[in-house]
């Protein structure tokens, strides 16, 4: 249990006197104000604001913030106003205590559903001083190691709520030592048997290995003083949750593949010691391409600075070696807290100026912020980079991963926004629905009623929401036009024998779903129209014939195709047809209806197969636009693109894609893919092209 008088000896050791005092009046105030108070292990309440104050002592944080500490409850739990704790104290402690204060209102059990003002406070009480959020992480560091008094489900509530923000806030503040302990604290609270067996392994593990790591520490040592290198060398060990983590990532891997990678770490006094012995390491051992990476040149962004490198000892065993100077090491472990930690005359400039930057950075973006609420979300951006924050027209923060698109937006917002969704503007400038959403912009969707999920979605969304919205509906959408398209299979395999659905005798479809398994007549249709059924057998069971009246395994009448018969009927690429095109389809399992031109290639092995092979014809009141392709020999011409587009164009035609290849000195191939209505549309557009100068020959291509 920590105590003043231990606390003050350690303070000795770099406070004056008079700071030490000051720090012992705010003990004593709080242990005042806190009288009668017990924390749930029934312990005096005073023991936690002594304990948070002895973790910044670690870090050799600056009295104001040792005072803060010991303060850091008294306007929350006590009811002493901030005034009163301004006339004993000073402001610059006043308003770390009221940063810190703050900063217990955020409710992090629902991540969607937080207040962005109480962020907004957390991120001004750091851009104004960065000294809150390390008192408010020593505090919850604290609360973290005497979790074992609380209830199960609430160390489990309170450990994901830290893993999930508080260790983010310190990896990005670089104060590594913090968040390593934090993140092991946080798995034995809400994986404590996994934990224990991780434990247990890490333990045998280093009692087996252990004349081994020192017979590679010991060779490190002995390569750099024969080079006359003066430098530290320490194993490092992984933490149990970095551990866990890898398993739960790759997960051929076991805990024996994880830990047979050896670390060390070597410290030293300058930059270019660092690149000498890296140098050496690379002589003594044979690196390992492409796992090389230099921090040094180029820092991470929360200042982290090291060489990284790994190599393969005589027995091909994994070596990771990390090489940094002490000032590194000291911002490795401790990030921002480094400047009051480290205090050394040749680098004490260094550390500070670093320190003074990550506030300015935090400064220079409530600057640049358009409103206070950007600002916040500017802040989040910089400390969670996994996530990404933009805003409704109406101002309003929507949480989306990163990657998201305008149809992940959309989806957030509404489930019907994201079904009906047609267009977005972003930054009020339209753009595509497969534009990766930047924090900071404004999202607006443009819908329809009519409008349905595009398939395609799926290849660019990043939310689960918004996958399994659309895949829930295209699923619902497909069932529906399986359905219908089953239908209009079977009614046409009927009329061979001059009847219809409305004609099957009750008996007969009872006996043939019972045959098949399914429970109805809705169920059986689908099937057929999924291609899992073909509709000319169904047909013969359900009149309970062997062969149509009239001889013939097909019916009379085509098969009319519109177009906008959804995801069960499709155009084949091979052939690409097109309205006015003599066409045939084939049912493929799991797809349904597949269309081709009768004559397609393709289509040889369907043709004599009666019951796989459908006739079909084109409906008079198709409107939908067919993709075709053409290629276009020209002479070479500057203006030969424009050309081409301006006369598609005019024919009412739109370009999908246009590409070139040079066939000789004076002649170009243009391929084209075009979107048309049909033949007639199609003849408008080639007549157009062949209007224009240079023009030798035009093709449709169709294989």
């Amino acid at each position: 249990m920590p105590t003043l008088d231990a606390l003050s000896e350690r303070l000795a050791q770099y406070l004056t006197p008079q700071q030490i005092q000051q720090v012992r009046r705010a003990y004593y105030y709080a242990e005042q104000a806190h009288d009668g108070q017990r924390r749930r292990s029934g312990e005096p309440y005073i023991i936690h604001p002594l304990a948070v104050a002895s973790i910044l002592a670690d870090m050799h944080l600056d009295h104001q913030s040792l005072m803060a500490a010991m303060l850091h409850d008294v306007i929350e739990d006590t009811g002493v106003p901030k005034q009163a704790l301004a006339s004993q104290f000073g402001d610059v402690v006043t308003d770390l205590v009221d940063g810190v204060s703050k900063l217990t209102n955020i409710h992090f059990e629902d991540k969607e559903q937080q207040q962005a003002e109480n962020f907004q406070k957390m991120a001004m009480a750091m851009a104004k001083d960065i000294r809150v959020i390390l008192v408010k992480l020593a505090d919850r560091m604290h609360n973290m190691r005497t979790l074992g008094s609380l209830r199960p489900d609430k160390r489990r509530r309170i450990a994901r709520e830290t893993l999930d923000i508080y260790t983010p806030i310190a990896n990005r503040l670089g104060l590594n030592a913090m968040r390593v302990e934090m993140e092991d604290l946080c798995f034995e609270a809400m994986h404590p048997m996994r934990s224990d067996l991780i434990r247990k392994a890490v333990r045998h593990h280093r009692g087996r290995h252990i004349e081994f790591i020192s017979q590679i520490a010991n060779s490190i040592r002995n390569r750099l003083a024969e080079c006359g290198i003066q430098a530290r060398v320490v194993g490092r060990e992984k933490h149990l949750y970095s551990i866990y983590s890898k398993m739960a990532r790759s997960k051929k891997k076991d805990i024996d593949e994880i830990m047979d990678v050896y670390g060390f770490r070597i410290i030293t006094d300058s930059v270019d010691t660092c690149y000498r012995i890296l140098g050496v390491m690379h002589a003594l051992y044979k690196p390992l391409t492409g796992r090389f990476k230099d921090y040094i040149a180029i820092p991470k962004a929360n200042g982290y600075q090291s060489l990284h490198t790994t190599l393969f000892n005589a027995g091909n065993v994994p070596i990771e070696i990390q090489i940094r100077t002490e000032e590194m090491d000291a911002m490795a472990n401790y990030g921002i807290a480094a400047h009051w930690l480290y205090k050394s005359e040749s680098d004490q400039a260094s550390g500070s100026q670093r320190a003074r930057q990550w506030v300015q950075n935090l400064l220079e973006l409530q600057k640049n912020a358009g409103s206070p609420l950007e600002f916040v979300e500017h802040v989040k951006v910089d400390l969670f980079p996994d996530e990404i924050y933009v805003f409704t027209p109406k101002g309003k923060i929507m949480t989306l991963p990163a990657g998201s698109t305008p149809i992940d937006f959309a989806y957030s917002v509404h489930t019907d926004v994201g079904n009906q969704c047609i267009a977005c503007r972003i930054d009020r400038q339209l753009s595509p629905l497969s534009s990766k959403l930047q924090s900071g912009q404004t999202v607006q969707i443009v819908t329809a009623p009519n409008a349905q999920p595009n398939p395609a979605w799926l290849n660019f969304v990043a939310s689960s929401k918004a996958r399994s919205n659309i895949r829930s509906y295209l699923k619902n959408q497909r069932h529906s036009e399986s359905r219908a398209l089953g239908e209009r299979l079977v009614n046409k395999a009927l009329s061979a024998f001059s009847k219809s659905l409305d004609d099957v005798r009750p008996e007969l479809l009872t006996q043939v779903l019972t045959e098949t398994g399914l429970k109805t007549l809705d169920d059986l249709l689908e099937d057929v129209g999924t291609g899992n059924r073909l509709a000319p057998l169904l047909a013969r069971r359900l009149t309970g014939s062997s062969l149509p009246a009239n001889g013939d395994s097909v019916g009379e009448e085509d098969l009319a195709i519109k177009g906008t018969e959804g995801l069960v009927v499709s155009f084949a690429r091979c052939c690409s047809p097109i309205p006015g095109d003599p066409i045939i389809g084939h049912v493929s399992t799991g797809k349904g209806l597949v269309v081709h031109t009768e004559a397609c290639r393709n289509m040889e092995e369907f043709r004599h197969n009666p019951e796989k092979c459908v006739t079909l014809s084109w409906d008079k009141n198709t409107e939908n636009e067919f993709p075709v392709s053409l290629k276009v020999y020209m002479e070479v011409r500057r203006s030969s693109i424009a050309d081409l587009a301006g006369a598609i164009n005019l024919a009412d035609a739109s370009i999908d894609k246009i590409s070139m290849e040079e066939r000789d000195a004076r002649t170009s191939v243009f391929h084209l893919k075009l979107s048309v209505r049909g033949r007639k549309h199609l003849a408008r557009v080639i007549r157009k092209l062949r209007l224009l100068n240079g023009v030798i020959r035009i093709t449709r291509i169709k294989h």
